[in-house]
């Protein structure tokens, strides 16, 4: 895991996501897309360090935060501002769709 992705817990996932701007990338160890993603995420959490929080959540050993967030296709990856929903992706997506979401998020 990269040093600037936060590995989320279901017991450390509400007091996160409830601080600021946080992008979470829900993945499993067994699926293709989300490895192809696991760069992307890192990139950005690197060039977003300071700003904005980036995690990752392994849905095959944390399943509460995927059920409350109706997950039912991985990779999806949900940003959260202030704790709420901002914008919300199923499947793969790009660099560039996910860095404006977090730059309209930071105003």
């Amino acid at each position: 895991m990269a040093e600037n992705v936060i590995e989320l817990t279901d017991d450390s996932f509400e007091s996160t996501i409830n601080d600021g701007v946080v992008l979470v990338d829900f993945w499993a160890p067994w699926c293709g897309p989300c490895k192809m993603l696991t760069p992307v995420i890192e990139e950005i959490a690197g060039e977003y360090a300071g700003k904005a929080t980036i995690c990752k959540m392994n849905t095959d050993e944390h399943r509460d935060a995927a059920v409350q967030h109706a997950i039912s296709a991985i990779p999806t990856i949900i940003l959260f501002n202030g704790g709420q929903v901002a914008k919300k992706w199923v499947g793969l997506t790009t660099k560039d769709d996910l860095t404006e979401a977090i730059d309209e998020s930071l105003g």
